[in-house]
C-alpha cells in the first residue's frame, strides 16, 4: 500500500476518532450537567425540608421557652410576693419588740426605782431602829428575826404537830401489823435466869463434911469455882450464888458428884472441879448445835457455834442470852418476811448478833463490836458483820437487815417478862432518868414512870412556849440516849399548862 494513502487514512481516522472522543465527551458532560441538576433538585429539595423543620424546631423551642418562661416569672412574682408579705410581718414583729423592748426599759427603770426607794426607806427605817432601841445592824436583825418568829410560831407548832401526828399514827399502824405478824409466827417462853442456884442435900449432916474442918472444903471449893457457897438453916439444900452462869454450873455438877461420891476434900475437890469443866465445856458445843439446828442456820465454824453455845450460860438483866439470840433470829427473819428482805442473813445476823457477849469479860469494848471481829474472823459476809456492829448503833446503820435486826432485838428484849434487874439497879436508873429530864432550863418537875419505860416532864408554862416544847422532848430524848443504859425504848412526855384561877365571892 501506498505510504501516502497509509497516512491520509491513519490522519482521518485520528481525526473521525477526535471527533468521535468529543461527541462522546459532550454526551457525558451533558449527562452530568444532567445528574447534577437532578442532585441539586433533590439537595434543594432537602435543604428546603431541613430548613422547615429547623424552622419548625425552632418556633416549637420558642414556644417551650415562652411558657417556661412565663412559668417562672410568675414564680418569682409569687416568690416576691410572700418576700413582701414577710417583710411586713418582720416589720411589724420589729415594731413589737421595739414597743416590748421600750416598755420593759421603762418597767426595769420604774423596778430600779422602786427598788432605790425601798433601800432608801430601810436605811432610814434602820436608821430610826437603831436610833430608838440604840442597837447595832445585827441586833436590828435579831430583833426583826425574833418578830417574824413570834408571828408564825403558833401557825409553826400546830403544822409540826398535824405532822407528827398523822406521821405516828401511819407508821405505828403500819409497824403494829408488821410487828404483830412476825411476832405471832414465833412464840417463846418468857422466863430470866436467877443469879442463884439451889442444890439438893441427900440429909442436912452432909452440909457439915461440905464446910469442911475450919472450912477448909467451903474454901478450897468456893477458891476453885469462883463462886459462893451459901450454908443457911435451910433443910436438905444449900445455895450457890454467882452471877457468871458457867462458873455457877460447874460448882453445881462437881458438888452433886462430890456428894455422891462421899469423898470431899480438896484434892478431891479440884478433881470434881475439873471434871465439871469437862462437861460444860461438851455441853456449851451441844447447846450451840442445838440452837444451829432449831434456827435453821447453816455453814458456821465448828469454833464459832461453841462460841454460840457459850451464850447459854451468860444473862443480860436476867434473859438467857442464847435464848434470846434465838427469838431474835426468828423475829428478824418474820420481819423480814414481811417488808421483802434478805430472810437468810437476817436470821444467821439475830442468831450471832449478841455473839461478841460470849468474850466481853475477856476482851475490852462494846460486845456488839466485838461481835463484829469475831464475824470477820470466821468468814462472815459483809452484810452479816455489819448487823453484828450496828445492832446497838455503835456504827451507822446502812441496810434494811441491820435495822430488821436491831428491831427484832428490841422487841425480844423489851417484852413482858423477858429482863428482870435487880431493885437497887431499878430505882438508881428512874433516878437517873428523871436526873437527866430536870436537868434541862424550864422543867419544873420531872416524874418517871411505867416501870421506866416513860418520862413525864412537867414545864413552865411562862419560859416554855409549845415549840420550845416539842424541841425540849427531842433533847431530852437525844440526852437520854447518850447517857443512860435501859432496855427496850423511853418516851418523852412534855406537859406544858396554864390554868386561869379566881375566886367568886
Amino acid at each position: 500500500m501506498n505510504p501516502i494513502v497509509t497516512i491520509i487514512a491513519l490522519v482521518v481516522g485520528i481525526i473521525l476518532g477526535s471527533f468521535g472522543y468529543l461527541l462522546l465527551a459532550k454526551r457525558k458532560k451533558e449527562d452530568a450537567s444532567s445528574a447534577a441538576e437532578e442532585i441539586k433538585k433533590e439537595a434543594q429539595a432537602k435543604a428546603k425540608e431541613i430548613i422547615l423543620e429547623a424552622k419548625d424546631s425552632a418556633l416549637r423551642e420558642k414556644e417551650e421557652t415562652k411558657r417556661e418562661l412565663s412559668a417562672f416569672r410568675k414564680r418569682m412574682e409569687a416568690a416576691e410576693f410572700r418576700l413582701a408579705k414577710k417583710e411586713e410581718l418582720l416589720d411589724k414583729k420589729t415594731e413589737e419588740n421595739d414597743k416590748r423592748k421600750t416598755e420593759l426599759e421603762a418597767k426595769v427603770s420604774e423596778v430600779k426605782k422602786i427598788r432605790e426607794q425601798v433601800e432608801t426607806l430601810k436605811g432610814e427605817q434602820m436608821k430610826k431602829l437603831q436610833e430608838v432601841a440604840s442597837l447595832s445592824k445585827e441586833q436590828a436583825r435579831e430583833v426583826l428575826l425574833k418578830m417574824v418568829e413570834e408571828e408564825s410560831r403558833a401557825e409553826l407548832v400546830q403544822k409540826i404537830k398535824a405532822m407528827e401526828e398523822n406521821t405516828k399514827e401511819e407508821a405505828d399502824k403500819k409497824a403494829q401489823n408488821i410487828i404483830a405478824q412476825a411476832i405471832q409466827k414465833y412464840s417463846a417462853e418468857v422466863t430470866t435466869e436467877s443469879t442463884v442456884t439451889l442444890v439438893d442435900l441427900p440429909s442436912d449432916e452432909i452440909k457439915g463434911r461440905i464446910i469442911g474442918r475450919e472450912g477448909r472444903n467451903i474454901n478450897a471449893f468456893e477458891k476453885a469455882t469462883g463462886i459462893d457457897v451459901i450454908v443457911d438453916d435451910t433443910p436438905e439444900s444449900i445455895i450457890i450464888s454467882g452471877f457468871d452462869l458457867i462458873r455457877r454450873y460447874v460448882a453445881k455438877l462437881a458438888l452433886e458428884k462430890l456428894i455422891a461420891d462421899g469423898r470431899i476434900h480438896p484434892s478431891r475437890i479440884e478433881e470434881a472441879v475439873a471434871k465439871a469443866q469437862e462437861s460444860v465445856n461438851q455441853m456449851m458445843k451441844e447447846f450451840g448445835e442445838k440452837a444451829v439446828y432449831e434456827t435453821g442456820v447453816t455453814g458456821l465454824n465448828p469454833n464459832l457455834i461453841k462460841l454460840l453455845g457459850r451464850l447459854r450460860f451468860r444473862t443480860s438483866y436476867g434473859q438467857n442470852v442464847l435464848k434470846h439470840s434465838i427469838e431474835v433470829a426468828f423475829l428478824a427473819s418474820a420481819l423480814a418476811s414481811e417488808i421483802g428482805a434478805n430472810e437468810a442473813t437476817c436470821k444467821k445476823a439475830g442468831l450471832l448478833h449478841d455473839i461478841g457477849k460470849a468474850v466481853d469479860h475477856e476482851i475490852e469494848g462494846p460486845h456488839a463490836l466485838i461481835g463484829r471481829d469475831i464475824a470477820k474472823k470466821f468468814g462472815l459476809s459483809d452484810a452479816i458483820v455489819h448487823c453484828i456492829e450496828a445492832h446497838h448503833e455503835d456504827v451507822p446503820q446502812v441496810t434494811v437487815e441491820a435495822m430488821l435486826v436491831q428491831s427484832a432485838d428490841a422487841i425480844s428484849s423489851s417484852r413482858p417478862g423477858a429482863r428482870r434487874e435487880s431493885i437497887d439497879a431499878y430505882i438508881k436508873r428512874l433516878r437517873e432518868l428523871e436526873n437527866i429530864a430536870a436537868s434541862f432550863k424550864g422543867v419544873q418537875k420531872s416524874f418517871a414512870i411505867q416501870a421506866g419505860r416513860e418520862v413525864r416532864v412537867i414545864v413552865e408554862p411562862e419560859e416554855i412556849d409549845d415549840l420550845a416544847a416539842v424541841k425540849l422532848a427531842n433533847s431530852i430524848a437525844k440526852k437520854i440516849e447518850q447517857d443512860l443504859d435501859y432496855p427496850g425504848q423511853i418516851k418523852v412526855n412534855v406537859v406544858r399548862e396554864t390554868r386561869a384561877i379566881d375566886f367568886a365571892k
